[in-house]
């Protein structure tokens, strides 16, 4: 895979960008794509058995994954936010499996995963890298936990290895529809002007997956690697912070520039510096939903927020958090909030509620 990426780069340099050539690089693009995707999907029969402390178990609200390099001090943040004793040391690579720890903050049970040092390869299986992206495609939220005094070599291998897993960080899914037919040949239209594709080269692509019959509609300029993405059908979209350890080492005219850089928080692990910035921000991209209940007769419980993911706030998805059975016996509810006009207002299932509603159910 050292292979295919030194490929990529070869291929961006001799193709310096025209109408022609940008038909045949889409072509490669698609056959690197696939190639790379049979790397990393193990094969069947009897593989090498799976890491130990791999999988798991989900808990809480929302996953926040650690990824970094090896000594960069994430195990001494996760120790420090959640009191998880993970094994510190020195040097590299302590930390051989996932630990998980569970901190509660504003009502929400989050559960942080300190993932294993990556190294460089880890998409091609080196190291415990498989198995540690494995678990990061199921996070909520990333955190890659970067050294202030070297951070943006590691930053770039780090973004690289998680983009060959097909994970995007800080990314919207590309505004391309795509739908297999079974007749018709590809049928192919743009509702703004391209840059980079046209008929030609969509057909390319497609053909390189044995597609030859599909509407493809493009509603923004995309790229080769968008359609790509689209047509593999099977990456992750995931909010990501760069946290900026050992800020105890930097000046304060070098830390006025990193508070500048998106997506980035500094902080120092060891001295427990800015952890509250970190945890604003963490919640600020989790975009979890805070539910009170309230008992009929009762105030409402402003203890333990039942905590919805954003995109599925209905209160629908409120009844089935709570139990799968709730919704049969469901006649309406009353909510209290910023998502209702009157103070309570009667709505069915299908009203979205927003942080911090109050609700009381009513059933049959």
């Amino acid at each position: 895979s050292v292979w295919l990426g030194g490929i990529r780069e070869i291929i961006n340099y001799l193709t310096q960008k025209n109408k022609a050539t940008a038909h045949h690089l889409g072509l490669l693009k698609a056959r690197l794509a696939k190639l790379r995707r049979e790397l990393i999907t193990p094969k069947g029969g009897s593989g090498g058995g799976t890491g130990e402390g791999f999988d798991v178990a989900k808990t809480g609200d929302a996953r926040v994954g650690f990824i970094g390099f090896p000594s960069v001090g994430k195990s001494t943040l996760l120790s420090n936010l959640a009191g998880v004793y993970s094994e510190v040391a020195s040097y590299e690579f302590t930390t051989l499996t996932t630990v998980p720890g569970v901190i509660r903050y504003k009502g929400a049970k989050i559960q942080l995963l300190d993932l294993p040092g990556i190294i460089e390869g880890a998409k091609d299986g080196k190291g415990r890298g498989r198995q540690v992206i494995a678990v990061a495609r199921t996070c909520n939220l990333i955190l890659i936990v970067l050294d202030v005094l070297k951070p943006l070599v590691h930053k770039k291998l780090i973004e690289h290895e998680l983009e060959g897993f097909g994970i995007r960080l800080n990314k919207q899914p590309p505004n391309i529809g795509f739908k297999k037919k079974d007749k018709g040949g590809i049928n192919f239209t743009a509702t703004c002007a391209q840059s980079e594709l046209d008929a030609e080269t969509v057909k390319s692509i497609l053909s390189e997956y044995k597609i030859h019959n599909a509407d493809i509609t493009l509603r923004s300029d995309s790229t080769a690697d968008d359609l790509i993405d689209v047509v593999e059908g099977n990456r992750v979209y995931i909010p990501c912070i760069y946290v900026l350890n050992k800020i105890d080492q930097i000046s304060i005219e070098e830390l006025d520039i990193i508070y500048k850089v998106p997506h980035c928080v500094p902080i120092s692990a060891h001295h427990h510096w800015n952890f509250d910035d970190l945890l604003e921000r963490m919640w600020d991209y989790l975009q979890l939903v805070r539910i009170y209940t309230k008992p009929k007769g009762q105030l409402p419980d402003y203890t333990s927020p039942v905590v919805l993911p954003n995109g599925r706030t209905s209160v629908e998805d409120f009844c089935l958090k709570i139990h799968k059975n709730l919704i049969k016996e469901f006649k309406y509810a009353l909510v209290w909030g910023s998502s209702v006009k009157h103070n309570p207002q009667k709505v069915g299932k299908d009203h979205v509620l927003e942080d911090e509603d109050v609700i009381q159910l009513v059933k049959k």
